[in-house]
Parts: C-alpha cells; structure tokens; sequence
C-alpha cells in the first residue's frame, strides 16, 4: 500500500482535480442561467399585474422558454463532462485496486500472474507520463493508443497543453495568457511567473516592431503593480525604449533574443506539469532511481567487481546510479558469478588456484560438460583436485 501511496498519487489527483473544475464550471454556468430564468419569471409576473396584454405576455413566456431550453442544453452538456469525469476516476480506481487486491493475497493461485501483468501496465502508463511531461506528445500518444491507456493517463489534457505550446513556439502568446487566466489561482498559490514573462515577451515583441508608444502603453497597463524580484525586469524593459534593437549592450541584446521564446515554451511546460503532479519528477525516474539505490554498492564502479546481472553495474544505468547513494546492507551476501546462486552450506566457495573463486555447483557442472575447470576470468584449465574450499569467518 505504500507503493502505492508514493507512487499512484498523481493517478488519481489528476483526474479528481479535472472532475472537480468541471463541477465548478457547471455550477457557475448554471447559476447563471438559473437568474436569467429567475429574472424571466419576474417580468412576467411584474408585467401581469400591470395589466399586460396578450401578445406582451406571450413575448416573455417565450423568452422564458428559450432560456429554459438553453439552461437545459448546458445543463446536459455538464453531465455529460461530469460523468466522463467520473468514469476516468473510476477505471484508475479500479486499475489501482488490482495491485491491492493481489498484495493482500499473495498466496493466491493467480495473484503472481496478475501482479506481473499489472506491473507491465503500470510500466507503460509511466513511459506515457514520461514523454508527456517532456514534450513527446506524439511518442505518448501512440503508445497510449497501442495499450489502450488513454483512461490511465493524461494524454488528453496534455492535448491542450500541445498547443499552447506550438503558438508560443509560433510566437504566439493568447493560448499561454487564456490558460494563465484559466488556472489564475492554482498558479498563484505556486508563486507562478508564467503570466508576468509572457507580458514581458509581449512588451519585447512591441519594442522590436519600433512600436515604442505602444510598448508605453501596455507597459502602464501590465506593469504598474508588481511582485517582489519583479522590479529589476520590469527596469530592464523599460531601459530598452532608449536603445535600438540592434543593440549590443547588455541585458538589451539578451532581451531581444529570439531564445527566450524556447525559453518560455520549457517554463510552460514546467509550470503545466506542477499544475496537475505534486512531485517534482516523473514517476519513472522515481521508481528507476529507487531500484538503482536499493543495489548500489561501492563495488559496482571497479571493472574487478562488477557483475553483468547487476544493472547498477551495467551502462547506461552504472552512470545515474553513480550519482545516488549507496544501499544500507546490513548483511554481505556472497553470490556465485557463474551461477548467480549464493554460497552457502548447500554450494560451497571454491577457490581456484589463480585465487579466482566460485560456487561449487556450477564448479561440478563445468567439470561434467567440458571435463575440466575453465576459468570465466583468465581462460587458465584446472582439474577438480587442484580446488580448495573457502572458509568465510
């Protein structure tokens, strides 16, 4: 249960948050209409005891029919968004309660095999929030189409997500502004600086084009109250106004880099991934790193000690474990680097005469298939009398 508290989290944040903001949104649309509708019936009724006539009276009941047919219409379209909602919340539900159903009975005739085929679903769905979260909308797609694990993650909001980021990388900034103002207050909360660099990159676009009184302007408009570390930027931009736009004098020229526009594309999509996922990194680095640090040894970076079926031992691996700490074993295990089986009471340490040793089953295995000892490490032949055992105190 654990690893699923640490790990899942984000499965089922996501969905209950995009859930919840439906709800709102159709709260407040229909408050809206209900008013109007409220507002209908109170002019009919203001209008019927001043004495109305006919064709007045059936002017207004067929406004208020109207708006009854479109409050109708939107409250349909809400349910519908909402029971969606609901459904992708409960297939992750689901999917989540067939790992805790399968650790609660381990014994269970099946529960390995369902285990194992849960493992490799959850596999899939972090390679999808991997690329995700890096950019590879494409990538995720396809393989969340493959897997049919369109419901078990988040491809459709980053659908959204996409294009904000082609019309920023179009030099485009409405998209990036409508979804500040969509997400206003979850960004604030998050000290978020988005919307305050996108009005910067706006004024630097103005000041580009020789629009100088435009850039004034807007300038008064957006920049006249700021936050705290926002001044210096704010000086800075209106420092350009003395300057041309070929300028070589810093930070002008910096400014006027058409760099910062692949700048604010990777903010974007930093600020969007903090929007919907409490931890910093994708799952899928987690869970790498954790297994990496549960085998990292020190004996894993010396070409004498190395193991092939280790993979903190192994490249690619060998360099990100490298970086992390080394696992607490509070007790050695001795393994056969032949047969991967331990040493013990039951398989013997031989030591051969190159001082090379290994278990003594799969000594007696290669002296049964070749007739002699080859040493793995040196190629050097040995007979079977010539090995000694190893005692470990």
């Amino acid at each position: 249960m654990n690893e699923i508290k640490s790990l899942e989290h984000a499965t089922l944040k996501v969905p209950y948050e995009v859930f919840n903001k439906r709800y709102r949104n159709a709260q407040r649309v229909l408050d809206v209409e209900a008013r109007q509708v409220t507002s209908s019936v109170s002019d009919i009724d203001a209008a019927t005891k001043k004495g109305a006539t006919t064709g007045e009276i059936d002017s207004l009941l067929g406004g208020m029919v109207e708006k009854l047919t479109t409050m109708k219409r939107k409250a349909s379209e809400a349910i519908t968004e909402e029971v969606q909602a609901a459904c992708v919340c409960k297939k992750r539900l689901e999917h989540l309660k067939e790992q805790a159903e399968a650790l609660t009975e381990p014994t269970a005739p099946q529960a390995k095999t369902q285990m194992n085929a849960w493992r490799g679903v959850r596999l899939d769905r972090m390679l999808v929030d991997y690329f995700l979260r890096n950019g590879y909308y494409d990538s995720a797609t396809k393989l969340a189409d493959k897997r049919d694990l369109r419901d078990l993650t988040n491809v459709d909001i980053y659908a959204a997500a996409a294009e904000v980021e082609t019309e920023l990388s179009a030099r485009r900034t409405a998209r990036c502004l409508q979804w500040c103002a969509d997400n206003r207050s979850k960004l604030r909360k998050l000290n978020s600086t988005m919307e305050f660099k996108i009005r910067i990159q706006e004024f630097i676009e103005l000041v580009r084009e020789d629009r100088r009184l435009e850039a004034v302007r807007y300038a008064k408009k957006h920049f006249s109250t700021y936050e705290d570390g926002q001044l210096d930027d704010i000086q800075h931009c209106m420092g350009m106004l003395a300057f041309p736009k070929d300028t070589e004098v810093e930070p002008y020229r910096s400014l006027l880099g058409g760099w910062r526009w692949g700048a604010l594309v990777a903010q974007f999509r930093w600020e969007h991934a903090r929007l919907l996922h409490p931890a910093r990194l994708p799952a899928l680095p987690v869970a790498l790193q954790l297994g990496l640090a549960a085998l990292n040894t020190p004996q894993c970076y010396s070409e004498t000690t190395q193991v092939s079926a280790c993979p903190a031992c192994q490249p690619p691996l060998n360099a990100l474990a490298r970086l992390l700490p080394h696992a607490h074993c509070s007790h050695s295990r001795l393994v056969c680097r032949i047969s991967r089986l331990p040493l013990n009471e039951h398989n013997q340490p031989m030591v051969l005469p190159n001082g090379q040793v290994y278990g003594e089953k799969a000594l007696k295995d290669m002296m049964k298939e070749h007739g002699s000892i080859i040493c793995p490490k040196t190629k050097e032949v040995f007979c079977m009398k010539r090995v000694e055992k190893v005692y470990v105190m």
